[in-house]
């Protein structure tokens, strides 16, 4: 058995590790670990107190995958319930579809009795308001330009580990030897309302499939949908590579994406043995992991590609 996580995947890898060790499955294992991220106020990169988007509402996106039969659930652009994931796995397990998104996944939560509440916390909103250095939206006709400011901004924010810790993710595999995927995230503070990342984008931020092993990513999102790389990671484990250098020919496809630019991309992944890797194109960035023999949980460094 193993679960890993992003390094803000601390806070829920314990009672992920639980599930798993009482014989629960992994897809029990990693929607527990990740709803207690989406808890934490004091992440605010996932759920409950996130950094809002560019008109100051709490847009949530998660995705969770199956890896024994491919099925998988996902919510975009979510307002008003902090436990994304559960509403991705409900949409997984009760619906004919794989992603609802704005007031369709907003109703659908209502449906299933999830409940209603402001996501959007007194420190978050401080940050918000901050952000948007005085200037009121009152013309519509100056949006345009307000966004490109605000969203070059947040780039700066959401690079920042003080004050973003990141798109939360969890992998596990049970006693079965069934895999299990999770990614849940508020997404790129100050975004334009609407948008969407990696996270709910099966194959793009999160892909699982028990014949041969699963990742899921952290950073810039427009970048792994591009790449496809949660998939891509799976599909050279399918073709023989070995874990590590599987991960690494993800990040030789995210090259041309990346080449130039400021932005940073993360992973972390398990092939169907048990073995697990993270990396980033990033310093000093950790992840989290807990296996069999292990009394608990570490946090350890990321490997470290350089994008020529």
């Amino acid at each position: 058995m193993i679960i890993i996580g992003s390094s803000n995947g601390g806070v829920g890898i314990a009672a992920g590790w639980s599930v798993l060790q009482a014989g629960g499955s992994a897809l029990d294992a990693v929607e527990m670990a990740t709803r207690l991220v989406e808890d934490n106020p004091d992440d605010h990169s996932v759920g409950y107190g996130g950094y809002p988007n560019l008109l100051g509402e709490v847009e949530l996106d998660a995705s969770i995958m199956d890896g024994t039969t491919l099925r998988a659930g996902a919510v975009g652009a979510l307002k008003g319930y902090r436990y994304a994931i559960s509403v991705a796995r409900r949409v997984m397990e009760e619906l004919p579809h794989v992603i609802l998104v704005g007031e369709g996944a907003a109703r659908f939560a209502a449906e299933i009795g999830m409940q209603r509440e402001n996501l959007l916390t007194e420190h978050a909103e401080k940050v918000w308001r901050a952000g948007l250095e005085g200037r009121a939206m009152i013309d519509w006709q100056g949006v345009p330009e307000l966004v490109a400011a605000l969203l070059r901004r947040s780039a700066t924010l959401t690079s920042d580990p003080e004050r973003v810790t990141g798109t939360v993710n969890f992998i596990a595999q049970d006693r079965q030897g069934r895999i299990a995927s999770a990614v849940s995230t508020s997404g790129w503070a100050w975004k334009y309302p609407g948008r969407l990342g990696d996270s709910p984008i099966i194959g793009g931020g999160n892909y699982a499939d028990d014949r041969y092993g699963a990742a899921a990513c952290t950073g810039w999102g427009e970048a792994a949908i591009r790449a496809a790389t949660a998939r891509s990671v799976v599909l050279y484990l399918k073709a023989g590579y070995p874990l590590e250098e599987a991960c690494r020919e993800a990040f030789r496809d995210l090259a041309p994406i990346l080449r130039g630019t400021p932005n940073v991309m993360s992973l972390v992944a398990i092939d169907r043995h048990g073995n697990h890797c993270a990396m980033t194109t990033a310093e000093e960035r950790t992840y989290v992991y807990q296996a069999d023999g292990m009394d608990q949980f570490v946090e350890l460094p990321r490997i470290v590609v350089t994008i020529d």
